[in-house]
């Protein structure tokens, strides 16, 4: 298949990985983050860290949407399917999120929520139409991949008009994300590790480009390749990334050019423009308060916020004390570092939220057994 079979071929990747090893230099440790889950996943099935020198080590990054959603966030959600008696959609891997007392979104539709999974914010339109006389909210999460499509719905509700629909929105933005791994506050808590540069996410960057990497990039000296998902995609990107460091380049490199331009998606940026704005500060799992680094619903559409009609206030809620999350979506620790990962937490019972998605770094060290190599 076209982009799929081509991009997983053993040989290749042989022959990037002997590529990879001349060009390291003997002597010289590099450190690169891979900032999206999907990286994360595709670098623990198909065991790339067994193809690379040991002299160069790959970095969990903050880039699973679920993973970095507060404990308060899913609260709010709860509240409002137990308490607002509103049919709350959302995406599956939300479900099984941990939140306060035990409780997450499938729990509460235990308890008696109406809570229902839904594939696209088309099939949320459809239940608002479809129940006119029940409040329709849409838990709205992700990076800037998936908020066109939540500018749109908010945009179709307002033609129709649905007025029993809204938007709990918490949409994040990459680029913030990636500044404040560098120079949080947090650093002084958590600690840091040295980074030579990044892997960028691929879906994201079809949306917004690799325009705005470029001041990150020459503010911070810290190259970034924008890759695709596949192994031979993640491969050519470290490659790409030592070439710069040994060069002493700081740059913005497209590996995943087939889908990703400077610009991006101009009308999925004007659709979000449209409808968003920037949040001052947002609260991410593991990350503290970070400014500028979310969305928000303006005042024009607000008829269609969440958080407006029925006036719910974020309240920040701390993580599991046993948890490590934190620390591995800054890079700090590994998810084998923690405790309790594969014993108290698993997938099965995830007590954090890294074990939770399909994109965390503890689900993907889990289903693939990376926590077995200590020694890595």
């Amino acid at each position: 298949m076209k982009y799929i079979d081509e991009f997983r071929d053993g040989d290749v990747a042989q022959t990037l990985a002997g590529k990879i090893a001349r060009l390291a230099q003997p002597g010289r440790h590099y450190s690169f983050m891979e900032f999206c889950g999907g990286h994360t996943h595709a670098i623990s099935r198909y065991g790339l860290p067994d193809l690379l020198p040991p002299t160069v080590r790959m970095v969990h990054g903050p880039g699973c949407p679920v993973c970095v959603l507060p404990m308060g966030r899913i609260d709010m959600a709860i509240a409002l399917a137990l308490n607002e008696g509103v049919i709350l959609c959302t995406y599956g891997d939300t479900l099984r999120v941990p939140a306060s007392d035990g409780l997450s979104l499938m729990k509460a539709k235990a308890r008696g929520g109406d809570i229902r999974m839904v594939y696209s914010t088309l099939d949320a339109l459809q239940i608002a139409r479809d129940n006119p006389q029940r409040q329709v909210v849409f838990f709205a999460i992700g990076f800037e991949t998936t908020t066109p499509p939540t500018a749109l719905a908010i945009l179709q509700a307002a033609r129709e008009p649905l007025d029993n629909f809204s938007v709990l929105c918490c949409h994040v933005l990459t680029p913030a994300a990636i500044t404040h791994v560098l120079e949080s506050p947090e650093v002084r808590q958590w600690g840091t590790v040295p980074i030579d540069g990044f892997i960028g996410p691929a879906h994201v960057s079809t949306v917004i480009g690799s325009r705005p990497y470029e001041p990150f990039a020459a503010h911070y000296r810290k190259p970034v390749v924008i890759a695709g998902f596949e192994p031979l995609d993640v491969l050519q990107a470290i490659l790409m990334l030592i070439g710069q460091v040994n060069d002493g380049r700081a740059e913005v490199e497209n590996e995943f050019s087939r889908a990703v331009s400077r610009d991006g998606n101009k009308k999925a940026q004007d659709r979000m423009a449209e409808v968003f704005e920037l949040h001052h500060e947002f609260e991410w799992r593991g990350l503290g308060t970070v400014p500028e680094s979310a969305l928000k619903i303006r005042e024009s559409y607000g008829n269609f916020d969440a958080e407006r009609r029925f006036k719910i206030a974020y309240q920040s809620v701390p993580d599991n004390k046993a948890c490590e999350c934190g620390a591995i979506l800054r890079g700090v620790k590994r998810p084998q570092d923690c405790k309790i990962f594969g014993t108290v937490c698993t997938p099965e019972n995830p007590v954090g939220s890294c074990m939770v998605s399909s994109e965390g770094a503890c689900a993907a060290h889990y289903s693939y057994g990376r926590y077995q190599d200590m020694a890595a």
